[in-house]
């Protein structure tokens, strides 16, 4: 681990890879709808960081695992902080889909 390890954001393609491997997980898409049309990664669910207070009709119980991304990497550090103060135990910012080297699907 260098000296400036911790300037670097999560890691998107760690973040799905564990995603994939946790029972029961969510994967948050929290960008606008249009991007989301856009490209997204397959599997995930669209919850606008503006509209995070309604993400108990995709997240289910507050001790489901949430693994959250959005473009870069600042809306999903956002909706995490949200989701955090709203009870949900078990949420993870997995960074920005701009740096994901992984399969994308269009709406």
């Amino acid at each position: 681990m260098g000296l400036f390890d911790f300037l670097r954001g999560p890691d998107i393609d760690q973040g799905v890879k564990e995603y994939g491997g946790t029972e029961g997980a969510v994967l948050l898409d929290v960008r606008t709808p249009q991007e989301y049309r856009e490209g997204h990664i397959p599997g995930s669910k669209n919850v606008p960081l503006q509209e995070i207070g309604r993400v108990s009709a995709a997240a289910g119980g507050k001790d489901t695992p949430l693994f959250v991304y959005c473009h870069s990497g600042a809306r999903s550090r956002q909706a995490v902080d949200a989701l955090r103060r709203m009870g949900y135990l078990q949420v993870k910012n997995i960074g920005g889909i701009s740096a994901y080297t992984g399969k994308v699907e269009t709406v």
